[in-house]
């Protein structure tokens, strides 16, 4: 048995036997009805759930139940039920678009440039704006109890609007970072097992900023489809995505409104057919705290050490990939996404590939220190 996926191991008719199933919702449950085979909580009243010992816990396990082996997504109607905090909100971000308009480079995440326009960490921007204004946006026991339930208490928020105007074009079928951001080629370089981990370790999540009918184009989900095996590999194939244009799924949603799902599940922003209709909205990223090293290491410090010292060895190739991997970083993320945007791609060059690039190009150790800084200094800032 291989530990690797193969193209060969993606069928269609697997997809196809998940995405039929009809969702199977427990005898007791708090969900307040089911859509297109997702379930819907009420905010108000699972907040007073949550607040309670004795029923907490039972909700929490109905929403891991329903994200991780049910059909993966789940609505909570009225997430904030304070609509001016939205409004406010809203208007800091439109603020915002409008003063870094002109200033960023157009880099977006499975849509072309110039499709919508976006807020990078809108988290931290807001907060800096308006700390009060966080408190009661982002004060939500819901919101908080659901990236409880997949993720554990210790859980890190990230956030980045997405405002999609009238015109404005759907993204392409995906599935959400990790693995889902790497094309197949390097996906397969995964082992099987690290393929199931991605799903566990990061939660998708938006919160409307606005009403959103199936006209304005909610993002498009393929309920149930998290749990196909090959799906980070299977994803990128053309009849797969014919496929999720077949039998994708909308939910219309209105403003305060947040819709979870697993980062498997197959989705993608609609397309924007109103006429007057700027769907806005705060796309939550939220990231298992069992991702982070145990120690602060300076591998900037240690590649412009080793620099010189690959140059003046004969080291064969297999070998100096290895000691590049041991020391630089080899991952393009966390990063500054305003400075450091996924052009061409979903992730920027890392540092190993920098470092890699440098000695098959013969560059100079100023010349290689200079895109070294250049390159931190665009995801620090």
């Amino acid at each position: 048995m291989t530990s690797y996926y193969q193209m060969s191991d993606c069928q269609l008719d697997d997809l196809d036997a998940l995405v039929s199933q009809e969702l199977d919702l427990p005898d007791k449950t708090y969900a307040i009805g089911v859509e297109k085979n997702i379930p819907l909580y009420d905010g108000p009243t699972v907040t007073d759930i949550l607040a309670n010992p004795d029923t907490r816990q039972g909700l929490l396990s109905e929403w891991a139940a329903m994200l991780v082996r049910q059909s993966g997504v789940i609505v909570i109607k009225q997430a904030i039920t304070e609509h001016d905090v939205i409004d406010d909100v809203t208007q800091i971000y439109n603020d915002i678009i409008e003063a870094e308009r002109g200033t960023q480079t157009g880099g977006d995440h499975f849509a072309g440039k110039g499709a919508n326009d976006r807020v990078w960490n809108s988290l931290q921007k807001l907060c800096l704006a308006d700390p009060a204004l966080f408190i009661r946006y982002f004060g939500s026991p819901s919101i908080d109890g659901v990236c409880e339930a997949y993720l554990g208490p210790a859980y890190q928020m990230t956030a980045q609007v997405n405002m999609v105007r009238p015109t404005g074009r759907a993204q392409t079928a995906h599935r959400d970072y990790h693995l889902g951001f790497m094309p197949a080629e390097q996906a397969l370089m995964y082992p099987v097992h690290t393929h199931d981990i991605s799903a566990t370790i990061t939660l998708q999540g938006a919160i409307a900023h606005c009403d959103m009918p199936v006209i304005s184009g909610p993002t498009k989900l393929l309920p149930f489809s998290q749990l196909l095996k090959t799906g980070y590999i299977a994803v990128h194939q053309q009849a797969y995505r014919d496929y999720f244009e077949a039998h994708y799924v909308q939910m219309p949603l209105s403003k305060g409104d947040a819709v979870f799902f697993s980062p498997a599940v197959f989705h993608a922003a609609g397309d924007n057919n109103s006429t007057d209709i700027a769907r806005m909205a705060n796309l939550l990223q939220i990231s298992s705290m069992m991702g982070r090293p145990i120690e602060n290491v300076d591998r900037e410090t240690m590649v412009k050490a080793l620099f010189p010292a690959f140059q003046r060895m004969n080291v064969p190739l297999q070998n100096r990939n290895a000691a590049i991997h041991a020391s630089a970083e080899g991952y393009a993320f966390p990063t500054n996404l305003d400075t450091d945007p996924p052009l061409g791609g979903n992730a920027s060059e890392t540092q190993a590939d920098l470092l890699k690039r440098a000695l098959d190009e013969g560059m100079s150790q100023s010349e290689f220190e200079t895109a070294l800084v250049a390159q931190s200094a665009k995801k620090r800032a």
